[in-house]
């Protein structure tokens, strides 16, 4: 069916959204550099033209997917920072990240978006979003080094942290190639594999 028709009459936030839809899954699963407006416009139903004429540029529209995705991640992970102690918390984080990407795994990648080059303007959308979470990581990473030091060495708190990043994008891009494992599965088998894990360290 040609996407010209298929919204007329619905409202113009309800087509927005839907737009907004189409593009997260087109910059998630391609990547910016590979992302075809045409593409996304197909998805939603909608013209080519609509798109730039609701969103402006492709970068604008990308712009509009990073804050939707970014206000929701960082909520999430900022709620999930009360929980217990630092291991507690570490799980409680990947628990909220996974009932916030709930059937959408792969909008992880609009914030973090390797097609981008970090000299290209572009990369600087995502930025604030990437520091907040990034600022948060550090935070439990100290807590989980404070009892091993007194005061926790800078490097061993760079390397957990880039574990810990490296940690989170792997299950991520993992429960990409699985999309049946729910949050609740995904957070169990979190807990049986990292338990594992360090019962062997």
């Amino acid at each position: 069916m040609s996407g010209r028709a298929g919204t007329k009459g619905v409202p113009r936030a309800q087509r927005e959204e839907l737009i907004l839809d189409a593009a997260q899954a087109e910059f998630g699963l391609r990547g910016y550099a590979h992302a075809s407006v045409p593409a996304v416009a197909a998805a939603a139903g909608v013209s080519k033209p609509l798109v730039y004429a609701y969103f402006g540029s492709r970068a604008d529209l990308y712009a509009a997917c990073v804050a939707q995705v970014g206000e929701r991640l960082v909520a999430a992970v900022r709620a999930a920072q009360g929980s217990g102690d630092a291991g507690s918390r570490a799980l409680a984080t990947l628990e909220a990240l996974f009932v916030a990407l709930d059937g959408r795994p792969y909008v992880w990648n609009i914030l973090y978006d390797n097609t981008i080059r970090r000299d290209d303007a572009v990369w600087e959308i995502a930025r604030p979003y990437r520091e907040q979470l990034d600022d948060m990581g550090h935070e439990g990473v100290v807590a989980v080094l404070a009892p091993t030091s007194a005061t926790p060495h800078d490097a061993d708190a760079s390397l957990l942290r880039a574990l810990w990043f490296s940690a989170v994008t792997t299950v991520i891009s993992w429960w990409s190639d699985h999309p049946d494992e729910s949050p609740a599965e995904m957070t169990e088998r979190c807990r049986r594999v990292f338990g594992a894990l360090l019962r062997r360290s």
